[in-house]
C-alpha cells in the first residue's frame, strides 16, 4: 500500500508486526507505537500500520498483570503478507532471559530467511541471540541485564547504548528509549521535520542518539558530586571481575588509601571495601536470577576466589545463599 506525502512524494505505508512476550514491558511497547500513531496524525498519512502478534494467537499478559488481545497468531503473517513481510519487533520484558520457545525461534529464523527486517525491545535481545539472529551484529540490552547478557553470549557485540541500528537487526534496551528508536526510524524514512514534530507531542526537550547512556551518571543516581569518589565509583563499576586492590583505585584518583577511605565514609556512610562488596554482591545477584551459569563461575565474574566467602558474603548481605537465591529466582 501506497500513501503520497506532502511533498508529494509516493512511499508505502510500513507495518511494524509486534510480537507480545509474556511479561513484556507495557512502557517500552507503548513507547514504541505511540511515535507511529502521532507520526500519522501529524502527517495526514497512513505512514504506518501496526498489528500484534503472540504464538497462538491469543491475549499475552505484560508485566504489570495487564492482558492485551492480539490480531493473530505468529504463523498468519505469511498467508497474511505474502512475500511482503512486516518489519518485526519482539516486545519482551521481566524473564526475557529464561523465554525459550523453540517454535517461536524457529519461526523468527524463518521470518529472516523471507528477508524480514526483525528487532527487540527491552531484553528481547535475549530472545534474538537464542534464535541466533544477532550472531554477527552489534545489540543493545536493559543495563540491569546487560551482566547476564554478556556471560551468556560473550561472542556477540552488545553494548550499553540506548539503541542499536545494525543493517536488517534493531535492538532497544527498553524504557522509553523506544521513543527515541522508533523517531530515528521516523527521521530516517519521513525526515527530521516529522521526527522533531513527534518528539514535541510527547514532550520530549530532545530526540536522544543511540549512544547516549542508559544511567543516569553515578551523581545524579547517588547523589553525590565530588570528582574524585565519582572517579573512584566509576573505577569500581568497570573492574567487578578483577577488583583493584584498594590501594592501586587509590592511586589512580590521586589520594592516599586514608584520603579514600574517609571520603567513602563521609559521603557513602561505608568504606571503600563495603561499597566495592556492595557492587560485586549486586552484579552476583543479577546473574543468579538472569543465568543458568554455575554460582562458581558467578562467584568468579564477581571477584570471588571461593564459593564459600562467596557464599557467606551473599548470605550476609541478602539474607539467603546463593543457591537458595537461585531456587527464588525459579
Amino acid at each position: 500500500m501506497q500513501v503520497v506525502t506532502a511533498a508529494g512524494a509516493a512511499v508505502d505505508t510500513e507495518t511494524v508486526a509486534f510480537f507480545l512476550v509474556p511479561d513484556f514491558s507495557m512502557i517500552s511497547f507503548a513507547s514504541a507505537v505511540e511515535p507511529l500513531r502521532i507520526a500519522n496524525r501529524l502527517s495526514g498519512r497512513s505512514l504506518y500500520r501496526w498489528l500484534l502478534l503472540s504464538k497462538d494467537g491469543g491475549p499475552v499478559r505484560g508485566s504489570n498483570g495487564i492482558s492485551v488481545n492480539v490480531d493473530m497468531a505468529m504463523d498468519r503473517i505469511q498467508a497474511s503478507f505474502g512475500q511482503s513481510l512486516p518489519t518485526i519487533c519482539l516486545a519482551s520484558g521481566l524473564h526475557g532471559e529464561r523465554y525459550a520457545d523453540k517454535d517461536v525461534f524457529a519461526w523468527l529464523r524463518r521470518m529472516d530467511r523471507h528477508g524480514a527486517v526483525i528487532g527487540a525491545l527491552c531484553t528481547g535481545a535475549h530472545i534474538l541471540a537464542k534464535a541466533g539472529l544477532i550472531t554477527d551484529h552489534r545489540c543493545t540490552i536493559h543495563w540491569e541485564n546487560l551482566p547476564g547478557f554478556v556471560e551468556a553470549f560473550p561472542d556477540i557485540d552488545v553494548a550499553a547504548d540506548l539503541y542499536e541500528i545494525d543493517r536488517n537487526r534493531f535492538t532497544c534496551s527498553g524504557g522509553t528509549a523506544p521513543l527515541d528508536l522508533m523517531l530515528s526510524r521516523i527521521a530516517a524514512a519521513h525526515g527530521e521535520e516529522l521526527a522533531t514534530k513527534v518528539s514535541e507531542q510527547c514532550l520530549l526537550d530532545r530526540i536522544r542518539g543511540p549512544h547516549d547512556r542508559q544511567r543516569m551518571p553515578i551523581r545524579i543516581r547517588l547523589g553525590v558530586h565530588h570528582p574524585k569518589l565519582i572517579n573512584a565509583i566509576e573505577l569500581m563499576e568497570a573492574n567487578i571481575e578483577e577488583p583493584l586492590p584498594q590501594e592501586q583505585l587509590a592511586h589512580y584518583i590521586g589520594l592516599s588509601r586514608r584520603q579514600l577511605e574517609r571520603l567513602f565514609r563521609r559521603h557513602m556512610g561505608r568504606t571503600p571495601a563495603q561499597y566495592y562488596l556492595e557492587l560485586r554482591l549486586e552484579r552476583a545477584r543479577h546473574l543468579l536470577y538472569q543465568t543458568d551459569l554455575p554460582i562458581m563461575s558467578i562467584a568468579c565474574a564477581c571477584g570471588f576466589v571461593s564459593a564459600s566467602h562467596f557464599s557467606t558474603c551473599y548470605r550476609q548481605m541478602f539474607g539467603r545463599t546463593p543457591r537458595a537465591e537461585r531456587n527464588v529466582a525459579a
